[in-house]
This record gives C-alpha cells, sequence and structure tokens, in this order.
C-alpha cells in the first residue's frame, strides 16, 4: 500500500457574530477558497467576555466559526479583506499550518497535472 502524501497548506478560523457570517464567507468566495466550514451557535470567553451559545430567533445573534484551509498565497488576501470587520466588530482569526492529502481539492493543482 502506497503512503500518501501530505502538502502544506494553511488553515483559517474566524469566530465573528453571526450576522457577519455572510461578509466572512463572500471574502472567501471572492478570494476563491474552494470550500468552507461554518460550525453555528458556539460559544465561549474572549477579550468581551462570556458569550452563551443561545438560539434564540436565528443565528445572526449567536457566535459562528468559519473555516477554510487555503494555499498560503490566498492568506494575505483573507486578512487584507477582514481588516474591515475587525475594526468595527468583535471576532477573532488564527491562521495555522496544516497539511492535507488532496492539494488539488483546496486550489493548488499537483505536480502530476
Amino acid at each position: 500500500m502506497a503512503a500518501l502524501t501530505l502538502h502544506p497548506m494553511k488553515e483559517i478560523r474566524v469566530i465573528v457574530s453571526g450576522e457577519h457570517r455572510p461578509f466572512v464567507t463572500e471574502l472567501l468566495d471572492k478570494v476563491e477558497a474552494t470550500g468552507y466550514t461554518i460550525i453555528g451557535n458556539i460559544s465561549g470567553k474572549g477579550h468581551h467576555g462570556v458569550r452563551e451559545a443561545h438560539f434564540m430567533f436565528s443565528e445572526q445573534e449567536s457566535l459562528v466559526m468559519i473555516m477554510a484551509v487555503l494555499p498560503e498565497e490566498k492568506v494575505e488576501p483573507v486578512l487584507a479583506g477582514l481588516r474591515p470587520l475587525f475594526e468595527r466588530h468583535s471576532g477573532v482569526m488564527f491562521v495555522s499550518d496544516v497539511a492535507v492529502s488532496r492539494r488539488e481539492y483546496f486550489g493548488r493543482k499537483s505536480a502530476k497535472s
């Protein structure tokens, strides 16, 4: 059995109020992220204190986490695009090194292509 080959990428996690979800997902679409995962109705404690997950009338009233895996060259445009949001609203973003086995799924063609 052949071993899987891993390829370096970057993972971006953005946690914002649900009302800002469209801003983040439209930005990811604009930089041509091939996909993202959204986890809604999350809780946490940070700079603004404790935020409980309360699904009241809409998801806009709770926190969401949007995660995407991107080639490194797409990270800076995402950071630049998020700057205006974080200048006006609370939220947090994390960028991590990750490795993927199917790099073509994340916007970078394999060396064989």
